[in-house]
């Protein structure tokens, strides 16, 4: 059996959310150098990583009281998130470091019922240790070993 959407657990500072559905988008901006519109080698650019996760009501509501006792939404601080999928066959697991919530979808009801109401918050990558992957960090040690946190 092949990992899925299924096999995934979404862990945030030790809360385990089920998830409908949780994404997450590295962008490295490395780029192609020219000499006389020949390529001739590449330059590091800049990264980012962003992400959302889908979230049923009862589910929201469990985050919902992580806000609660930071005293508001946009008062959760960056933390450290993990997610991990494990099949007989293969094993993924991605880490986030500080990442930082925000709500897009708070509400998308259909008055015609048939599925659950589903709740979006889409997340950045806040920490210069950015993204992990199977234990292999995305980022070279000399890329962040003088960012001051």
């Amino acid at each position: 059996m092949r990992i899925s959407g299924k096999n995934l657990k979404f862990m945030m500072d030790g809360l385990k959310l089920n998830a409908q559905k949780w994404t997450l988008d590295i962008t490295d901006n490395t780029t192609v150098t020219k000499t006389n519109g020949v390529p001739d080698g590449y330059v590091e650019g800049d990264v980012e990583a962003s992400g959302e996760l889908e979230l049923n009501t009862s589910n929201f509501n469990l985050l919902m009281k992580v806000a609660q006792r930071a005293g508001s939404f946009r008062g959760i601080q960056p933390f450290d998130a993990m997610g991990f999928g494990k099949t007989d066959r293969d094993e993924l697991k991605v880490e986030m470091f500080g990442i930082k919530l925000k709500i897009a979808s708070l509400i998308d009801a259909d008055s015609n019922g048939g599925s659950a109401l589903m709740h979006t918050i889409p997340f950045d990558v806040t920490d210069p240790d950015f993204v992990s992957i199977n234990g292999v960090p995305y980022l070279a040690r000399d890329e962040t070993v003088d960012i001051i946190r």
